[in-house]
């Protein structure tokens, strides 16, 4: 897939609802008493991008994306809330951008006249070798 002259499509943050969670996994006391991981909800319908965008972004089999079309994506890596909100920021980007490509419409070919005769002669070569394979009568 690749893009095709397509201007790329920019996410607006104002469009993305964080909420701060607690994140899991080590941290010591650190993790029970901060909420530093983020959950980012996107709403595809709502938003303001191209619809054939939408549509894209909508028929992609994707675990984060609900029946309501609303893509939620959830950033822990960092201590730092605002380098969470960032990491999810980049991942929504990045997943919108697998959707605005357009991908290349597959035109189906015919076998050239001289590949099927290589093909059929291999095919009678085999055909005779196995033949060959048979008991010696006498």
């Amino acid at each position: 897939m690749r893009n095709m002259g397509q201007a790329t499509v920019v996410i607006d943050p104002a469009q993305v609802e964080f909420s701060a969670i607690r994140a899991q996994g080590p941290g010591g006391q650190n993790v029970n008493k901060v909420s530093c991981a983020v959950h980012a909800r996107f709403d595809v319908g709502a938003s303001s991008l191209p619809a054939d965008v939408k549509e894209r972004l909508l028929a992609l089999r994707d675990a984060r994306i609900t029946a309501e079309g609303v893509i939620v994506l959830k950033a822990q890596g960092s201590r730092s809330l605002e380098q969470n909100k960032l990491d999810a920021l980049a991942r929504l980007q990045a997943l919108v951008d697998r959707a605005a490509s357009v991908p290349l419409v597959r035109r189906a070919t015919r076998p050239t006249r001289g590949s099927q005769l290589r093909r059929l002669d291999s095919k009678a070569k085999s055909s005779r070798v196995k033949a060959l394979r048979g008991k010696v009568s006498e």
